[in-house]
């Protein structure tokens, strides 16, 4: 399979539609808290993303999180990516992420697994890497991946840090976690590589925007140039959940 190929539809990938940010936020958190009770509400992974309405989806996930009377703060918390800044930076992934989920929940340092983007990016990823491993031992062989991914989505389709230039060869590792340099600033990124996306038990696309239809309409119809279609054509036989302003007719939850 070359870039360029046409994929076919993933019928694992359920749309759906929201009238603006805030409607997105809560069916995320709700699809997302859903499927921490039907877990169990113990062991449960969980990786978060940044972009724009990442404030406000913590803010929506701690909210519904407390209504519910769930004891959400007991997940493990990775990232599916983060920019190499300092923990308090205003373009930390880390930070957003405190300031609107983790504080309010109380959550446990134990439990947080942040990128450390302070750090040079080869030794964040070993760090990240060792991380990892060493929970997923724990864990068990059976268990090693990730439960959930929230993962935003890019005008270009891009999915965590995993931009349309990144070669996807790069990135199909055993290892979970990859450094990167991206088009945007700032460049250097930290990122989970393809496999841990395929093969984590859902995730959660929040493609929100006007300016994203295109690229949601061109990746669920298969272009293998963007990301975002990378990762839904990966995870065939894996429940997606795409959540959208504008999803295209044939595909409903």
């Amino acid at each position: 399979m070359k870039p360029g190929d046409a994929l076919p539809p993933n019928p694992d990938v359920w749309i759906i539609a929201c009238r603006d940010d805030r409607h997105a936020a809560s069916e995320a958190a709700r699809t997302l808290l859903d499927a921490f009770v039907l877990d169990g509400e113990r062991d449960f992974a969980l990786a978060l993303s940044g972009g724009r309405i990442a404030p406000i989806l913590g803010s929506e996930l701690a909210r519904q999180a407390e209504l519910r009377n769930t004891p959400f703060a007991e997940a493990d918390f990775f990232w599916a990516d983060e920019r190499c800044v300092r923990p308090d930076h205003p373009e930390s992934n880390y930070r957003v992420a405190k300031t609107s989920l983790l504080d309010r929940l109380a959550v446990a340092p134990a439990r947080i697994h942040r990128l450390l983007g302070e750090l040079p990016p080869d030794q964040a990823v070993i760090r990240a890497n060792a991380d990892w491993a060493q929970w997923a031992e724990r864990r068990g062989p059976q268990r090693e991946v990730l439960d959930c991914v929230l993962l935003g989505v890019g005008e270009d389709g891009h999915v965590a840090s995993l931009f349309p230039d990144n070669l996807p060869s790069d990135l199909v590792s055993t290892l979970p976690f990859h450094s990167v340099v991206g088009p945007k600033p700032p460049p250097q990124r930290l990122t989970l590589g393809y496999p841990m996306l395929w093969n984590a038990r859902r995730v959660i696309v929040l493609a929100t925007g006007d300016g994203k239809a295109a690229v949601v309409r061109d990746s669920l119809a298969g272009r293998l140039e963007s990301p975002l279609a990378r990762v839904l054509h990966g995870r065939i036989g894996k429940p997606t959940v795409v959540i959208t302003h504008a999803p295209p007719a044939t595909h409903r939850p």
